[in-house]
């Protein structure tokens, strides 16, 4: 991988990153850290998801303890959703490495806070208060990737952070319920690993500056964040979370209506799945010069494969239905991503990241509820992912057929 390597900047001075000295670890290194703190939110969004029917029986004495469990597992993603705008703000006033740094501090002590916790309540209200956390630790670390890197180089690294959080989400499942078999607190001993980080990315990551920019005037004019121009890449990064997280979340439920039981079964058939979204990301990296005019065919695909599953009577017809949807779901992911970064500047980036993760937790905290409650109008759960993919060929063909020229934007 070559060195880090800013583009230029419509209206504003590119950012510049701090060289590195001569005995600082490589740009590899740099961007490892920030893969792996990318990592971070999918461990508290995960992890715990084994152990939650033993946390419903140790609290099952308190009142409304089965819904609090499961609150505990998915109130992170909604805490992170809902105040990305404010972390990407807090970014960029305030810089991106100095609060990635601070964030992964945090993150250990309120991450293993129920180790210690008593009440269920107050591991909820826990669970809370590291989605926060985990909102500064997503948008410094997606901050960071487009301020390093720019061009095809950017497009590969947010690909290869979409490939991360794929492996990553299927390996702490994994670790969550083998380290959940000692008890229902085991698992959260895994969230001091950020101690282990932290360390690591005050010494290597540098800090991106922005120099002073050639023409005064036209910076200076550049007051307003650009809301108008991420309206429609948010909007479209809500529905393809919709579209993104379907088979991962929903999966267990669409094989149980065919009749599958068996939990090795399901396990297997998610991972198969699983593995196609990694193969997916991949074949973006190979793309991404491409990725704007692909994103109607990312979508179709997306929506064959919902197609299929809609249709299948058996395992291996929904399984291969999910492998194409899932092959889709990868390259949509950091298509996404890369589309809205390219809106932004050093100056607005913290900020954009930040709305862009809120439009997509939020389609990954609304998609069970909307296809679960779509379901009872039209026959189940699979008619229901008929319809998604119904509205996943809409939003593709007027992709395809509603194109105009980009607005200028800046490029880095």
């Amino acid at each position: 991988m070559s060195s880090p390597t800013t583009a230029p900047v419509d209206r504003a001075a590119p950012p510049t990153p701090a060289a590195p000295s001569a005995t600082s670890p490589a740009p590899r290194f740099q961007a490892t850290l920030l893969m792996a703190g990318s990592c971070l939110p999918i461990l508290g969004a995960v992890l715990i998801a084994p152990v939650v029917p033993k946390m419903q029986d140790h609290f099952g004495s308190t009142a409304g303890a089965e819904a609090l469990a499961l609150l505990a597992l998915s109130i992170p993603a909604l805490a992170l959703a809902l105040l990305a705008p404010f972390a990407g703000a807090l970014v960029d006033r305030f810089g991106r490495k100095r609060l990635l740094v601070g964030a992964s501090v945090l993150y250990a002590p309120i991450g293993t806070a129920p180790l210690w916790l008593d009440s269920l309540g107050a591991i909820v209200a826990s669970r809370a208060v590291l989605g926060v956390v985990e909102a500064v630790i997503m948008t410094c670390c997606t901050t960071l990737i487009g301020d390093y890197y720019s061009g095809k180089q950017r497009e590969r690294y947010l690909a290869l952070q979409a490939i991360c959080s794929a492996l990553s989400a299927t390996a702490f499942f994994a670790i969550g319920g083998a380290i959940g078999s000692a008890g229902w607190r085991a698992p959260f001993w895994a969230y001091a690993v950020s101690l282990l980080l932290a360390p690591l990315m005050a010494a290597v990551l540098t800090a991106p500056r922005q120099t002073a920019p050639q023409h005064a005037p036209a910076a200076a004019a550049k007051s307003a964040f650009p809301w108008r121009r991420m309206a429609a890449p948010c909007t479209l990064t809500f529905f393809g979370a919709v579209v993104f997280y379907t088979v991962p979340v929903l999966m267990s439920k669409l094989l149980d209506a065919l009749g599958v039981t068996d939990t090795p079964t399901i396990g297997l058939s998610t991972a198969i799945a699983s593995a196609a979204t990694v193969v997916g990301a991949i074949a973006f990296t190979r793309l991404a010069d491409r990725a704007e005019q692909l994103l109607p065919a990312v979508l179709a695909l997306c929506a064959a494969g919902f197609g299929v599953m809609w249709l299948a009577d058996s395992t291996p017809l929904l399984v291969v239905g999910a492998v194409v949807n899932c092959l889709g779901g990868g390259m949509l992911l950091p298509t996404l991503l890369t589309r809205a970064m390219a809106l932004l500047d050093f100056a607005d980036r913290g900020r954009g990241t930040g709305l862009w993760n809120t439009a997509f937790f939020l389609g990954e905290f609304v998609c069970p509820l909307v296809l679960l409650g779509v379901s009872h109008s039209v026959g189940g759960l699979a008619g229901a992912v008929g319809l998604l993919g119904a509205a996943t060929v809409l939003v593709a063909a007027g992709l395809q057929f509603g194109r105009r020229p980009a607005p200028a934007a800046p490029v880095a």
